[in-house]
């Protein structure tokens, strides 16, 4: 793989939590950050529950985006926008789905390589609760995610893993370990699961800037004034290979979004580089 071809980037990641009712904010979200010399140069979305033709790639390409799309109905789909300006810098072949995966499996991830970065954006499953079968997928889809890694990519090289994990790595990323210990989404078979695919050859890039910051949240339950009461997880990450800590200038969890009316209940989350 060359070396990154343009002088900077910013990548966000975003559980739009269905495109349909959240194209507004996420059209407002791009104009606001364009005023503010911060508008990704690539997004990420995750759960857009809707087919690719549904998807609104016309208001996006309006915005200045081409959408890369990985969709279904319902549930699931995840969608990969690059500005306009990158889009000569896409190239080789639109991963969609673990290569292990069925024809008509859940829609969780795909991949692109835009100006010699291997983006991967992904949905992990949440796996409801510890001990059930959604449960049991979720750890099954984490294993078959690092045989994708193991088998696809090279970690000697700029490599970028983001999306909705559905997991909290670290007491850090819990307003209440007590509350958490033990539950879905911090329970320790999948945190050693995430953790072998990040012994892969990945860095924690919110953590490499950050690494004793407590309460920064990118997830809030709408129930209880969650958000409100800052009562968050930060399970929605931006998971960096070695040869581009060097690069990584700014991770930002932008929580603006979640103060808008009918908002996702999760917030976007941006990494900025320079090459």
């Amino acid at each position: 793989m060359p070396p990154i071809s343009v002088p900077a980037l910013k990548v966000a990641t975003w559980n739009v939590n269905s495109i349909a009712a959240r194209l507004p904010l996420a059209l407002r979200w791009l104009e606001e950050t364009a005023t503010k010399n911060a508008r990704p140069d690539i997004l990420c979305l995750q759960e857009i529950k809707c087919v690719d033709a549904k998807f609104p790639t016309e208001a996006f390409a309006a915005a200045g985006y081409q959408s890369y799309l990985f969709g279904q109905p319902t549930y699931n789909g995840v969608a990969i926008l690059v500005r306009e300006e990158l889009a000569g810098e896409v190239s080789g072949e639109i991963q969609k789905n673990l290569p292990s995966d069925a024809e008509d499996a859940q829609r969780r991830l795909i991949s692109v390589n835009v100006a010699g970065l291997q983006v991967v954006n992904v949905y992990i499953p949440n796996g409801q609760a510890v001990g059930t079968e959604k449960y049991a997928f979720k750890l099954d889809w984490l294993e078959r995610l690092k045989d994708y890694f193991d088998s696809n990519c090279d970690a000697a090289q700029p490599v970028l893993l983001c999306g909705d994990f559905n997991i909290a790595t670290s007491p850090l990323d819990l307003y209440s370990v007590t509350e958490w210990e033990g539950k879905n989404l911090y329970s320790e078979p999948e945190k050693q699961a995430l953790e072998k695919i990040r012994q892969w050859g990945f860095n924690d890039a919110f953590r490499q800037l950050y690494p004793d910051k407590a309460e920064a949240f990118s997830w809030w339950d709408y129930r209880q004034a969650a958000f409100r009461r800052n009562l968050g997880l930060r399970i929605d990450h931006i998971w960096i290979t070695d040869s581009l800590k060097p690069n990584l200038c700014e991770v930002v969890i932008d929580t603006e979004p979640r103060k808008w009316e009918r908002p996702s209940d999760h917030t976007p989350v941006i990494a900025s580089f320079e090459f």
